[in-house]
């Protein structure tokens, strides 16, 4: 079976690229699943960048096929921040509640219509001696006063998607699938394998 390595050891985001992968026949290994994983530096300034030095990164070590995302919050009343810092804005030690807190303390004040924000992700699929592919996908939606709904991960729980009327902590996965910023993105790189042949 063809293999893919899902540069994560998120087990939300493993789950969102085995639907697309499992489909086309590959086994899909997450860095959870690989003893002493590498570790690459994201010192990219861009999610575009932290993807591509993630999936390269990884593929050259390992030989193999690896797709990588990085993704991340943007608020406009904070200057797009907390963007690529979103997984460790609290801090080093990559807390979800913490990081949620301080995006809540830093909007304290801020009116509904000046909170707007949007969820990024950009995908890169690496390869052996092939062009790496990326993709990007976005989701709008403003930024909530209070944490509202258990589902989801990150800050999935203060994430007000306006097309649902929920944040998307009370989406089911279905719903968050047909929306979300990692779902459209993945839906682009499903368009762009239909149209190469990765030998692999």
């Amino acid at each position: 079976m063809k293999k893919v390595i899902v540069a994560t050891k998120n087990r939300g985001k493993v789950q969102d690229f085995k639907q697309l992968f499992q489909r086309k026949g590959y086994e899909v290994i997450s860095l959870l699943e690989i003893p002493s994983s590498p570790d690459i530096d994201e010192t990219g300034t861009t999610f575009v960048q932290n993807a591509i030095l993630k999936a390269e990164g990884i593929s050259d070590i390992l030989q193999t096929m690896v797709i990588a995302d990085d993704s991340g919050l943007s608020i406009d009343a904070l200057g797009g921040k907390p963007g690529i810092f979103s997984a460790r804005y609290a801090g080093d030690h990559k807390n979800d509640e913490d990081n949620l807190n301080k995006v809540l303390k830093e909007l304290h004040g801020v009116k509904e219509e000046d909170r707007t924000a949007r969820f990024h992700c950009a995908l890169a699929l690496a390869v052996p001696g092939r062009d790496t592919i990326t993709v990007e996908g976005t989701c709008e939606g403003f930024i909530t006063e209070e944490p509202i709904g258990d589902n989801g991960f990150g800050y999935d729980p203060i994430f007000f998607v306006r097309e649902k009327n929920k944040t998307m902590a009370q989406l089911t996965k279905e719903e968050k699938n047909e929306i979300s910023h990692r779902a459209n993105a993945l839906r682009k790189l499903e368009e762009t394998m239909k149209n190469i042949r990765l030998g692999y």
